[in-house]
């Protein structure tokens, strides 16, 4: 069999120069030495493909499970009166878990968003050194991939036990990109869903083999956090304005209008922050925090600081100026803003859950 016939066959195959028809001795000697470059290239190829959506997604995702697990009541429930959460089987074993959980997960997503043809062309004028524009692997070869990933994603949830997630988060993902549901206004309510899946499944992988499962609260948190998602992603699409208006997509800066977002981003930010404070009963003036808190008695007033500071900077930041850069720099401010979100159970005196409102 030739090596273009066993190159075609790979999922993801890169470009050689052929051997000379003359030498088959060469071409058979050479083919080991070809799959084990293709191989040592895969992890290469996996962080371009997802290397845009690691710190604005697999990390907070990581985060709100690992926090959550640290936390533990009311978050999370124990099946025993024994049972406790060891911070180490969190940050050692469960951790490591989750995230591969949620770079996986973004690998499916990321491999069926940039194989299409539009986001060929989009990514040529504003990524070029992504996968498919630079050559590295054509579409069809990214689609071959897919092939093999998504049985070994369904595989691995079921082993870490959010198989349920997974399967939703699969279907979020194939309405975004195969039904076009990423370029309507569907879009921020489709990503807000996924915020909701990721994050419930990395909590549950984080609190995995402690005798916990998540708990009432734990869900009431994540669903609190995609109406926050809901309600303020649209800072991300700031940015790529220009873009989006020569695709045709349909987001709310270029629905609505650009300052329209911007006073709402203003608006909404701070709300969610006080909002999320008040849920988790912290206050700049508490003293004391919750017994077996991870933080010191200060602890309060640096998580009601850093909330309200992280989110006043991103409401400065969308108001003050208006170009793609600044814009980029908000929406990393706003992955920030989200983190502290993250972080308030550590420091909280318990959640005012609906019941309790």
């Amino acid at each position: 069999m030739s090596q273009t016939a066993a190159g075609e066959r790979s999922p993801l195959v890169f470009k050689h120069a052929s051997f000379e028809r003359d030498k088959p001795s060469s071409r058979t000697s050479s083919s080991p030495c070809r799959v084990l470059r293709t191989a040592l290239r895969i992890p290469r190829l996996v962080w371009d493909f997802t290397e845009s959506n690691f710190s604005t997604f697999v990390v907070p995702n990581t985060a709100f499970g690992v926090l959550g697990a640290l936390t533990g009541a009311p978050l999370t429930t124990t099946t025993s009166a024994d049972a406790t959460v060891s911070p180490l089987t969190v940050l050692l074993l469960n951790m490591p878990l989750a995230v591969a959980f949620n770079w996986y997960s973004v690998l499916v997503f990321d491999l069926a968003n940039q194989r299409g043809p539009e986001s060929v062309e989009e990514d040529l004028a504003n990524k070029p050194w992504r996968p498919i524009p630079s050559g590295k692997v054509t579409a069809e070869q990214t689609r071959r991939a897919m092939l093999v990933v998504v049985p070994l994603v369904l595989g691995f949830n079921y082993l870490l036990g959010v198989w349920r997630e997974g399967v939703f988060i699969l279907v979020l993902t194939w309405l975004y990109n195969d039904l076009r549901g990423g370029d309507t206004l569907a879009r921020d309510a489709i990503i807000a869903a996924a915020y909701y899946l990721f994050n419930t499944a990395s909590l549950k992988i984080a609190v995995a083999d402690t005798g916990a499962r998540v708990s009432r609260d734990g869900h009431v948190w994540a669903g609190v956090i995609s109406a926050v998602i809901l309600t303020t992603m649209q800072v991300q699409d700031l940015k790529d304005q220009a873009g989006d208006r020569g695709r045709g997509r349909s987001t709310i800066p270029l629905y609505f209008g650009d300052g329209f977002s911007r006073v709402s981003l203003a608006v909404l930010v701070p709300f969610w922050s006080c909002v999320c404070l008040y849920l988790w009963r912290i206050s700049i003036w508490s003293s004391a925090t919750p017994s077996g808190s991870l933080f010191s008695p200060l602890g309060p007033v640096l998580m009601t600081l850093a909330v309200l500071g992280s989110g006043a900077m991103v409401a400065a930041g969308v108001l003050r100026k208006r170009t793609p850069e600044s814009d980029g720099r908000a929406w990393r401010l706003w992955c920030l803003w989200t983190v502290c979100l993250y972080a308030l159970p550590l420091a909280g005196n318990g959640f005012a859950s609906l019941g309790h409102v």
